[in-house]
C-alpha cells in the first residue's frame, strides 16, 4: 500500500510549477497535484492500476485538458459578469463541513487534500460561477420521452439477456432524464470547451 502511494506522489508536480497557460493565465501545480489524484483515485476505484506507465500517460493528459477546459470555461464566465456572492460560498462551505461529525475531523480532511480554508473557499466560488454559466448559458434543454423510452429500451434488453428482473419504465423515468441530462450537458461542454479553444491562446508546459 506505501509503495502504491509512494508511486501516485511520484506523478506530482512541484506545487508551484506552471504546467500550463491559457490566454496568459497559469495554471499551477497545485491545481494540477489535486485534479490527478481525483482521476487516481476514480482509476483505482475501476480496479485499474494508475501507475502503469499507459496509465500515467493516459492521466496527466486527462488532467491538463480537464483543467484547460475549466480555465476556458471560468474565463468566459469571469467575462459575462458571473461571480459567487458570500451568501452561497458560505451556504456550501456549511454543507462540506455539514458531512463531517467534528470541526476537526473536517479541518484534518483538508490537510490530507492539501488544501487551507482560503483555497477551499476559492474552489467553491469557483464551482458555483462555473454552475451558474452552464445553466444560464449551456441549458441541457429538455428531454422527449421518445428518448427516455429509447434508452429504458435499450436498458430492459440488456437486463434480459443478463436474466435479471427490469423495473417498469414509470419507476425508471426520472433516473433516465437525470442521466440523459447529464449526458446532454457534458456534450455542451465539450462543444463550448472546443470553440472557446479556436481562439484561445494555450501553452502545455508538461
Amino acid at each position: 500500500m506505501e509503495d502504491m502511494q509512494k508511486k501516485l506522489e511520484a506523478q506530482q508536480v512541484d506545487e508551484k510549477k506552471t504546467v500550463a497557460t491559457v490566454n496568459d493565465q497559469n495554471i499551477l501545480g497545485n491545481q494540477y497535484n489535486s485534479a490527478l489524484a481525483a482521476s487516481q483515485g476514480q482509476m483505482q476505484q475501476m480496479g485499474q492500476d494508475p501507475t502503469s506507465k499507459e496509465a500515467a500517460e493516459q492521466i496527466k493528459n486527462q488532467t491538463i485538458e480537464s483543467l484547460v477546459g475549466q480555465t476556458l470555461l471560468l474565463q468566459e464566465a469571469d467575462k459575462k459578469g458571473y461571480e459567487a456572492s458570500k451568501d452561497d460560498i458560505n451556504k456550501r462551505l456549511d454543507e462540506v463541513k455539514a458531512q463531517f461529525k467534528t470541526e476537526k475531523e473536517f479541518e484534518a480532511a483538508l490537510e490530507q487534500s492539501g488544501m487551507n480554508m482560503k483555497s477551499l473557499k476559492a474552489q467553491i466560488a469557483e464551482d458555483i460561477q462555473l454552475q451558474q454559466y452552464v445553466e444560464k448559458e449551456l441549458p441541457a434543454g429538455d428531454i422527449t420521452d421518445e428518448e427516455i423510452k429509447q434508452t429504458y429500451d435499450q436498458f430492459a434488453e440488456q437486463g434480459k439477456a443478463a436474466n435479471q428482473e427490469v423495473p417498469k419504465l414509470e419507476e425508471m423515468k426520472p433516473q433516465i432524464e437525470q442521466s440523459l441530462q447529464q449526458q446532454k450537458q457534458q456534450q455542451q461542454l465539450v462543444q463550448q470547451v472546443d470553440k472557446l479553444k479556436e481562439n484561445a491562446k494555450i501553452d502545455i508546459k508538461i
